[in-house]
């Protein structure tokens, strides 16, 4: 698309937040990839457009699902504890391909230098992506459940009720995670680039995402646990008599 047609939009703006995204229509997932690469152009456009237009923070909606192998095949089997936001990106889907691919986008932004190529031909592998070039701050939150958990709709399923309860994110904390986003004064990683990723869940007992990122770069402390919220469902459905959910905060026993 003509980015000059929407380019105004940006300008003079502190932060950009890009919750943007065009569903998915084919029911093959090997056909998943033509509409999933349009929503990384879409990504694309927005960061250009903020870097273009002097924007100093963009926000951008990633997913849990950028590093879904790992719940797929280690966390729910019990092989893996915790998933880290800097644990290598690797997911089963071209969702997940596509949020990954967001993130290390928005990382050749915040570097500033695009690499080390040119039209010309000239390359320059010594200090291309430490230029002088303007870096834009950069943060991809990898949002994990934000909505309500309805004992109901899980029609017994105790592993991905589970699942649910650790990936649960509250409103008002999802609220404050992509303001102290856009706010936080600096994101700078231990290299000087403004570039974070952080998981964006509740302070569930059962989470297996990490927040140390979003706690320690944002200063993000959120005020739920998806275990208080939801006691008197897990007390009937996890830990009470007849219960069918077994042992352990992920998985079945």
């Amino acid at each position: 698309p003509d980015r000059s047609k929407y380019g105004h939009l940006f300008k003079g703006v502190d932060a950009v937040v890009h919750l943007g995204y065009k569903r998915r229509t084919a029911d093959n997932p090997l056909d998943h990839f033509a509409e999933e690469k349009q929503n990384v152009e879409m990504a694309y456009n927005v960061l250009r457009s903020a870097y273009d237009a002097g924007v100093p923070r963009v926000v951008i909606a990633s997913s849990n699902h950028a590093s879904d192998w790992y719940e797929h095949a280690l966390i729910h089997r019990r092989q893996m504890e915790v998933l880290d936001p800097y644990t290598l990106p690797l997911s089963d889907n071209f969702y997940g391909w596509a949020k990954a691919t967001y993130e290390h986008m928005g990382f050749l932004f915040a570097c500033g230098g695009m690499g080390f190529g040119s039209s010309s031909g000239g390359e320059d592998h010594t200090g291309g992506s430490q230029s002088d070039q303007r870096r834009m701050g950069v943060v991809m939150v990898r949002i994990g459940a934000p909505r309500d958990i309805v004992l109901e709709s899980y029609k017994g399923d105790a592993a991905n009720y589970k699942r649910d309860l650790g990936a649960y994110i509250s409103p008002r904390d999802i609220t404050q995670l992509f303001a102290k986003a856009a706010e936080a004064p600096n994101i700078e990683n231990e290299h000087g680039v403004p570039w974070l990723v952080v998981y964006g869940i509740s302070n569930n007992t059962r989470a297996f995402w990490s927040l140390t990122s979003a706690r320690k770069m944002l200063g993000y402390e959120p005020e739920d646990d998806s275990e208080v919220k939801y006691a008197a469902d897990i007390r009937g459905f996890l830990v009470g008599d007849g219960a069918v959910g077994g042992l352990g905060r992920v998985g079945l026993s």
